[in-house]
């Protein structure tokens, strides 16, 4: 018998009890839809954070100092310098001045962050100037009361609307002293209250004066490239040491060990539910040997007859394992179609962004295959191992 006639043979019976064809199969679409949504979901989230930190600057290396002035005090010049010997790893380092402001223009008033910091800042966490421009080294040296705002300070306290372009040149009050709004930070998230687009940067020097301050505690390091952050890092962390004598004295982080430790951890947790998920194959698996064994039983006459007349043990073997990987690769197909419009369902209710990877489908797919190769080579080689004369005799 050709593969083509057992074939024919297997769909046959397998559209002769669709329903129960159907409640077999509903284990394999259960795990596949299952697999496919989750990994779909987990990818697409990973892509998102992944975005959004390459956004602030995969050569951002942030330093904090907690105990900066209590003892030996790190100032900006030291770290220029430091900068300026290790130019090969470094691009250059920005201050990170940090305090409250209370914004009024004319008879608006609005509560929001301050940043007092300079020119590399801008670069270093890919924070730009949309319009007009960012703090520069000469205001930085003068002291000047310049400001960069984001967008909803300028849309919504300078009342520009969505002409935002407007608000460069206006005078605003900043903790009571004028300002003058030389830079529109670009959008990051829609321009709203609260967010990336709600505060004001000034140069670091006039903040310290502004905030009474002159210890600074968070310092950004722009790495040279990329590739160069891991022994940048590292060269930052021995020149910390050997400063402060202390590690608790410094906490050293970059965006790219954020980013690893991050895409790791979500990659551990997608496995870990796709590995939930796939439990449900394995049960469709088993579901699908229950049934394939009722039916040797209910075809026990059956094979006797084609055993009697001339089929071979291999004959019986193949029909009723074709028949089984044909119920698993149908619930394959259809748990596949089920995963793709669920998790593009689910990706609209939670607002993410869906990531299909082929490699998980053909994965998916291959594996409810095997669960009906596997899980049909028992009940096959039963039906094939039945006494023609013994089958003939069955009730």
């Amino acid at each position: 018998m050709s593969i083509w006639m057992a074939f024919k043979m297997a769909w046959s019976s397998i559209i002769s009890n669709k329903m129960r064809t159907f409640l077999t199969m509903l284990g394999v679409i259960i795990g596949v839809a299952s697999v496919i949504m989750l990994v779909s979901l987990m990818q697409g989230a990973t892509n998102e954070i992944t975005e959004q930190f390459e956004s602030m600057g995969t050569n951002l290396i942030t330093v904090n100092l907690p105990r900066n002035g209590r003892g030996r005090t790190l100032y900006m010049e030291d770290l220029e310098v430091f900068v300026q010997k290790n130019e090969n790893l470094f691009a250059g380092v920005a201050p990170n001045v940090n305090g409250s402001a209370k914004i009024k223009y004319e008879t608006e008033s609005h509560d929001t962050s301050l940043l007092g910091t300079n020119s590399i800042y801008s670069t270093a966490t890919n924070t730009p100037a949309e319009f007009g421009r960012f703090i520069n080294d000469t205001d930085v040296e003068n002291r000047s009361k310049v400001a960069v705002i984001g967008t909803y300070i300028a849309k919504e306290i300078l009342g520009e609307g969505g002409n935002v372009e407007n608000a460069l040149g206006k005078k605003i009050k900043i903790n009571g002293v004028y300002f003058t709004v030389v830079g529109i930070l670009e959008e990051k998230q829609e321009g709203e209250k609260g967010t990336a687009d709600d505060w004001v940067i000034i140069p670091y020097t006039t903040a310290q004066r502004l905030i009474k301050n002159k210890i600074v505690n968070t310092f950004s390091f722009q790495g040279a490239s990329k590739d160069t952050v891991s022994e940048a890092t590292s060269e930052l962390k021995n020149y910390l040491l050997k400063f402060f004598g202390n590690e608790n004295a410094y906490r050293v982080t970059s965006q790219q060990e954020i980013l690893d430790t991050m895409n790791e951890m979500l990659g551990m947790m997608t496995m870990v539910l796709a590995g939930i998920a796939g439990i449900s194959l394995v049960v469709g698996g088993i579901g699908i040997m229950n049934i394939m064994l009722v039916s040797v039983t209910e075809r026990t006459r059956e094979i006797g007859i084609r055993k009697a007349i001339g089929a071979k043990r291999r004959n019986i073997l193949v029909q009723f394992l074709i028949e089984s990987v044909v119920v698993s690769c149908l619930g394959g197909v259809i748990g596949l179609i089920t995963g793709v419009q669920g998790a593009k369902t689910l990706g609209n209710m939670i607002d993410v962004k869906v990531a299909y990877t082929p490699s998980v489908f053909m994965l998916a797919f291959g594996f409810s295959v095997f669960v009906g190769i596997f899980f049909g080579i028992y009940p096959a080689n039963k039906a094939s191992k039945l006494n023609p004369i013994e089958a003939l005799r069955f009730e």
